[in-house]
């Protein structure tokens, strides 16, 4: 897929990811909301990890929780 000016990037920071296999549940239950073209995580084993979504439209907060918590982990309010 091409990027367009039409996607929006988000950033949200995740606890209790350690692994590869974490990343792979984070991305895979994110990639399933609507809207979502890319996941990409910066792994932090013992810290939160920042995970950058990039969709074709706004995502609410409470769609992206429930895909994390889905995952098994959790999510926290983006540093600003």
């Amino acid at each position: 897929m091409t990027p367009s000016d039409n996607t929006t990037s988000t950033t949200f920071l995740v606890d209790g990811m350690t692994c590869d296999h974490c990343v792979r549940a984070v991305t895979d239950e994110l990639s399933a909301v609507p809207g979502v073209t890319a996941v990409s995580i910066d792994l932090r084993p013992g810290a939160s990890s920042s995970v950058t979504v990039a969709s074709t439209r706004p995502l609410a907060e409470p769609e992206v929780r429930e895909a994390v918590d889905e995952a098994g982990y959790d999510l926290r309010p983006a540093a600003s």
